[in-house]
């Protein structure tokens, strides 16, 4: 079965070279244990590696676009090959002058189609591969272009310093929240410019409503609510670097733990319609689902949801995020899926990866 993404979408270039989901409340919300058979959407490759800090059995990541999995494959060499400060190069959340020469060394243990992709992108190796995704390039043009309108380094530098919920709430007020701030952001983060510059038109097919309102506060909300000092994604947005906090594929105290795994990580080129249509009943533990359903109308989301619950296991979880369509398990589905609605409120209140409208975890009956 093609998906409907497949039937839509441009999958010819790299669309994100991190994973902008927040690895954290992923892991809470799966409770991978030892042994556990799980599948991913692949992306970028980085919550699938988190994954593996948990001990499963197999990490199934899937993706439909060859230039996503190179950039897995990358980051699966890397962890064989180097150290976890090099790592971090490599990527591109610490400076280096040798990300050239990383590279090289990675090179030596990637398959034979990823060595020909990256050997092409020289300019994109050099410039650390967390830069190298269209959505990235869409947060650079933010972050270079339209950000020093609105706001100095100086303000930025003491936006990321965080503080105490009330100092976050009071800088906003005085500091940020400008009559320009609002006006920029509402044109740059718009339906149509998110849709040629970030992510892919069809993107948007099922998207009701003010796209760039819901963004903005959002963001007022990670900056407000949660601190900017621990959030990751909010400061590779403004500085193009992880400065004080890294997501949880690239912390220290993770780094052995995912290589000591790599073995236990499955890569495949394949639709998640496509793979479950030959899965065993009953035998997967974990679904990562990144935010597939964005992309799919009711009806098609209805319909594999039912090949999930088909393949999972009794007490089976999956994780999803919504962006701008609201998803969630259909009630034909009400005695196949539960869904952990206290879970997914308490997880979603600490989501660094804040554009998303809802987070949601259900459990396989």
């Amino acid at each position: 079965m093609q998906s409907e993404a497949e039937r839509h979408a441009d999958f010819s270039t790299i669309r994100y070279a991190q994973v902008w989901e927040d690895a954290d409340i992923l892991l809470e919300a799966l409770d991978i244990q030892p042994g556990d058979t799980c599948i991913a959407i692949a992306s970028a490759g980085d919550n699938a590696l988190a994954m593996l800090s948990r001990n499963p059995g197999c990490v199934m990541a899937l993706d439909l676009n060859p230039a996503q999995l190179a950039c897995l494959e990358l980051r699966v060499a890397a962890y064989r090959t180097l150290e976890h400060a090099e790592v971090l190069e490599l990527i591109g959340s610490r400076p280096s002058e040798r990300r050239a020469v990383l590279h090289q060394r990675c090179r030596r243990v990637l398959p034979s189609a990823s060595r020909e992709f990256w050997d092409a992108r020289p300019a994109q190796i050099q410039d650390g591969i967390g830069n190298a995704g269209k959505f990235e390039n869409y947060f650079r043009l933010f972050r270079t272009r339209v950000l020093p309108l609105i706001h100095s380094r100086k303000v930025i530098a003491l936006m990321l310093e965080g503080g105490d919920a009330a100092h976050r709430q009071a800088f906003y007020v005085r500091k940020l929240d400008s009559w320009r701030w609002r006006l920029l952001f509402r044109l740059f983060f718009s339906r149509t410019v998110m849709g040629r510059m970030g992510r892919d038109p069809s993107f948007f097919r099922y998207v009701e409503g003010d796209v760039a309102s819901r963004i903005l506060e959002r963001t007022r909300y990670a900056l407000t609510e949660l601190d900017p000092a621990e959030n990751p994604y909010l400061q590779w947005i403004l500085t193009g670097t992880h400065p004080t906090a890294l997501p949880f594929a690239l912390r220290a105290e993770n780094f052995e733990a995912i290589r000591a795994n790599l073995d236990r990580l499955e890569i495949r080129h394949s639709s998640l319609e496509e793979y479950l249509a030959k899965v065993d009943p009953g035998t997967v533990n974990g679904f990562n689902l990144s935010d597939i359903f964005e992309y799919m109308s009711q009806e098609n989301t209805t319909a594999l949801l039912e090949k999930i619950v088909r393949a999972a296991r009794p007490g089976a979880r999956l994780a999803y995020w919504n962006m701008l369509v609201p998803r969630r398990r259909p009630d034909s589905l009400s005695a196949h899926l539960h869904p952990l609605s206290e879970l997914s409120a308490r997880l979603y209140a600490r989501d660094k990866a804040f554009f998303y409208s809802a987070f949601v975890v259900e459990e396989v009956q």
